[in-house]
């Protein structure tokens, strides 16, 4: 099925059968992504070490950084992608693929090189310590060199999805995966290279699938493809691209700062291992969320389409069945970091300092899962439809107005166990104020309707 007739059918075919066709592919591309970021953490944990997880734990908030602007440009430009397809723009369309390239190239390098040139102290900020620093620098080297490879992988991901390609996307991530469990085991073991041999599997396995996309998008059979004169920044775009994406830029910034926040916490409350054990329990719960963000993004092409072709009752009842969805699967995520937090935990460790740590956060954090998918899915949905401003709000309170507020006060009455329980709290009350905005909104929607 060519391009323009998969994104014809946005507006055209039954909501729940588009939903399942598109969020499929993107849910299996996101468990796999999870995966990935997991199998580096098992083998690092088994192969290196207890500390080198501590010290990859180090690394989270770097790495959120960088996804923060690949993010803005990825997600951005994919949303807003979705809406010009929806009014048929598709000049801009093109031009939205050009200028994506370039976006992400100028903020990969520019990220790499700042980064690089500050590395340790940005490390210690982010609560290294001299036992963590060693790992937590060798990984990081390595993936900065290639992070304008994960930016153009990602960001190009994100557009064969809204182009009406999400099998192929989700072929793009497995593929990946697969490639990089296999070269993890023989970079760490056999070469003997640690770390950085996590490090050189991540790097490598996204520049091949790199090469996989450009081949893809050289096709001038699709509907969208490179050409010339496409690749010259349009001030326009960039500010839509932009101004959409902030919503995903804004809170990955935040969670940079908000992990900087907890693993300082951990470290003064209870050392190095409780950063280990908020890596270990980071990387299990990320698999629900990213399973959540498979949902979305099998949402975003809808709504954003259907919301560009003022087809509301179809916009209104994708964002129903994702909903529903989303918290069916962080409801999953609840049920195993309750029942099953061991069996979890022990694939990353055999240390049993650290099992007994990170089993007991996981369920102090897990118990808020529930409701997580609810709050995820209607932030996600206002970005989709390119109403960045409540998107950003929604993204950011959780992070800045409620949960940094709880990692100050709590860990000073409960020590450790307070930066637990400051997750759940915030996530609560963050879940909350959503379903207030999301009613206004509805109610909004349902007046334009009667006009």
């Amino acid at each position: 099925m060519d391009n323009q007739k998969a994104t014809l059918e946005l507006g055209t075919k039954p909501v729940g059968q588009l939903l399942m066709r598109y969020a499929v592919p993107a849910i299996i591309a996101m468990t796999a992504s999870s995966l990935y970021n997991m199998v580096d953490s098992i083998f690092i944990g088994q192969g290196v070490g207890a500390m080198a997880i501590s010290g990859l734990a180090i690394t989270f908030p770097l790495m959120n950084l960088s996804t923060a602007f690949g993010a803005g440009v990825g997600v951005g430009a994919s949303s807003l992608l979705s809406v010009k397809l929806g009014q048929k723009d598709y000049g801009a369309a093109q031009n939205i693929l050009g200028n994506t390239v370039m976006l992400n190239i100028i903020t990969g390098i520019s990220f790499s090189i700042i980064s690089l040139l500050f590395l340790d102290p940005i490390l210690m900020f982010f609560g290294a310590s001299a036992q963590t620093l060693p790992y937590a620098k060798d990984y990081m080297e390595i993936i900065l060199c290639g992070n304008v490879i994960t930016h153009l992988y990602f960001g190009l991901n994100a557009l064969q999805r809204a182009a009406g390609k999400p099998q192929l996307s989700m072929y793009m991530t497995i593929f990946t995966v697969v490639l990089n469990a296999i070269l993890d085991p023989i970079f760490i073991w056999p070469l003997g290279l640690g770390i950085r041999g996590a490090a050189y599997a991540t790097v490598l396995s996204q520049l091949f699938a790199l090469i996989w996309q450009v081949v893809m998008f050289s096709n001038k059979a699709e509907f969208i493809h490179f050409k010339r004169g496409i690749y010259r920044l349009k001030s326009q775009l960039v500010k839509n691209i932009i101004g959409i994406g902030m919503s995903p830029f804004s809170m990955n910034v935040c969670a940079c700062f908000v992990v900087i926040i907890i693993n300082n916490s951990l470290v003064d409350h209870g050392g190095d291992m409780a950063v280990g054990a908020y890596g270990i329990i980071n990387r299990i719960a990320f698999i629900f969320v990213m399973i959540t963000i498979g949902v979305n993004q099998g949402m975003q092409p809808i709504a954003g389409y259907n919301y560009g072709a003022m087809k509301f009752d179809r916009m209104m009842r994708v964002l129903k069945y994702a909903v529903i969805c989303g918290t069916c699967v962080t409801t999953v995520g609840f049920i195993v970091g309750q029942f099953f937090p061991e069996q979890c935990v022990r694939l990353f460790t055999s240390d049993e300092t650290l099992i007994s740590l990170s089993v007991h956060a996981m369920r102090l954090t897990t118990v808020s899962f529930p409701i997580i998918g609810f709050q995820m899915v209607v932030a996600n949905f206002f970005q989709s439809i390119g109403k960045a401003k409540v998107s950003v709000f929604l993204s950011l309170s959780r992070q800045l107005v409620f949960l940094i507020p709880m990692l100050l006060v709590l860990p000073t009455l409960y020590g450790v166990d307070g930066v637990w329980y400051s997750m759940p709290v915030a996530d609560t009350i963050s879940a909350l104020v959503t379903a207030i905005i999301m009613y206004l909104f509805m109610r909004k929607i349902n007046k334009q309707k009667t006009i």
